[in-house]
């Protein structure tokens, strides 16, 4: 199937880069999880995804299939000019940003907006970071901490959640007395105004607070879920762990979305997907990370069992606005190449393949986050 017409609603993407930021980034380091010097200087050149997106960036932009003329490319149009290339053909209906990734580092929403409509999620951690310098008491932040979500601000569509970097999946119930006396330690961490939150006990607190919020405004949660930078246990990142927190019926108001197809655990994501009503899975990050193979065999294992109704395109894109054109243009092919052998298999006809490419792409994300059509 030709999905090329069908414009995609990406349900997951983070800013781009200040061009001061980007000047002392490698471009390499767009195509790989690792940030290690290394990695990104001798091996990030060396995967799949490097050297096809290579090619493809290069027929984008017109020039030589190398990384010296897709770099002079680059610099020649100028960030405004490649984004919007990009974008436009990534044939993009909107973009839900989680801006909390590199804070300071990157462009506002409000950069993006002249290229596509963006829509905002509220990263739980981030929010938490720049609250706790301020406060005067334990107290004081969590009253700061849940009204600045309750009600969510009126451009936040959902929020975020990384706590499955920070400690992983596997939250527990944390009374309030527990959060308090781990604050201050928590608190003079750091000499900076943003200490970084690692505590789990502080972690799984605030994740439950925010789900209590958000299942009163049903508002979704997306947590990051399966593979992603060193700084993560990905043991701790199969989404199974969540199963306690997903039986508990306080938070069944709020729709939780499991990022990034919960890769390598993507059947479990399906599973779950497939018998809680309020769990939703994205495919963003392995596609287009992943060999070509491989984002066929990952998108598959969620079909194989979750409805489709539960399944939603993004890119995770960040750093550069090529990502969001690889991602779309892999989305799309993945997913028409699965329904072309969903109809041959008779899973689907025609005219339901339509439908399910429909829903994936733009249709359920628009329903899940209460968007317009236009």
């Amino acid at each position: 199937m030709d999905l090329t017409a069908i414009p995609v609603l990406d349900q997951h993407a983070h800013n781009l880069i200040k061009p001061e930021v980007a000047s002392r980034t490698p471009f390499r380091a767009a195509f790989t999880e690792g940030y290690d010097p290394d990695v990104i200087a001798h091996h990030a050149q060396h995967t799949l995804f490097y050297r096809r997106s290579i090619r493809e960036i290069a027929q984008l932009l017109g020039c030589d299939p190398n990384e010296e003329a897709v770099l002079a490319r680059r610099d020649a149009l100028g960030l405004e000019q490649l984004t919007s290339r990009c974008f436009e053909a990534a044939n993009l209906e909107g973009v839900l940003i989680d801006d909390g990734l590199m804070p300071d580092e990157i462009l506002p929403l409000d950069w993006h907006r002249p290229f596509v409509p963006v829509h905002r999620l509220l990263r739980i951690e981030t929010l938490a970071e720049e609250l706790v310098g301020e406060a005067d008491s334990f107290d004081d932040f969590l009253a700061q901490f849940r009204a600045a979500i309750d009600p969510p601000p009126a451009e936040v569509v959902g929020l975020k959640s990384i706590i499955a970097y920070r400690t992983g999946l596997d939250v527990r119930p944390t009374s309030i007395d527990d959060a308090r006396a781990k604050f201050a330690a928590w608190q003079g961490s750091s000499q900076t105004r943003r200490p970084r939150l690692v505590d789990k006990t502080l972690l799984d607190f605030l994740l439950l607070q925010a789900l209590a919020i958000a299942s009163r405004h049903q508002l979704p949660i997306q947590l990051h879920t399966g593979f992603g930078d060193p700084d993560l246990d990905l043991r701790l990142a199969n989404p199974l762990h969540l199963r306690p927190l997903l039986e508990d019926r306080r938070y069944r108001g709020a729709p939780i979305v499991l990022l990034h197809a919960s890769y390598p655990f993507a059947r479990e994501a399906g599973f779950l997907a497939s018998v809680y009503p309020h769990v939703y899975v994205d495919m963003g990050l392995a596609v287009p990370l992943l060999s070509v193979s491989g984002m066929g065999r990952t998108v598959r294992e969620l079909l194989e069992l979750a409805p489709f109704s539960k399944l939603m395109y993004s890119s995770d894109a960040h750093l550069i606005p090529e990502l969001y054109y690889l991602a779309a243009k892999w989305g799309r092919t993945v997913l028409g190449e699965i329904l072309d052998q969903a109809v041959r298999d008779t899973d689907l006809t025609t005219a339901e393949a339509d439908e399910v490419a429909e829903a994936v792409l733009r249709g359920n994300a628009r329903n899940l986050y209460g968007l317009s059509n236009s």
